[in-house]
């Protein structure tokens, strides 16, 4: 990874959390415990670029914007919720587990 790389990746990821900080109160705290739980889990796509988190952002803002509550966005149950966004998507934790059974076909 390049110098430019990093100093781009940083000014994305600054005016990411900009737009996460202009969001009501209810949002943040919302986003902030989605951030926590998807960084927990670990999709892969997670860490190329912020499109995943940019896309709640997106949904956190159309829903603000129409006067929804939080929750009337994401459902009562947040965690459901994100198992839902990533549901297809690949996790370190099976990337972990594929690398095993290889290690393990090798032997």
């Amino acid at each position: 990874m390049r110098i430019r790389d990093i100093i781009e990746g940083k000014r994305e990821w600054r005016a990411h959390v900009a737009r996460v900080k202009a969001l009501p109160q209810d949002y943040q705290v919302v986003y902030k415990e989605i951030q926590k739980y998807l960084f927990k889990v670990g999709p892969v796509e997670l860490t190329e670029g912020t499109g995943l988190l940019s896309g709640i952002v997106d949904l956190f803002e159309e829903g603000a914007a129409s006067g929804k509550g939080v929750l009337e966005v994401t459902g009562r149950d947040v965690a459901a919720f994100c198992d839902d966004l990533i549901k297809d998507s690949k996790t370190y934790a099976d990337l972990y587990q594929e690398s095993a059974l290889q290690n393990k076909n090798k032997k």
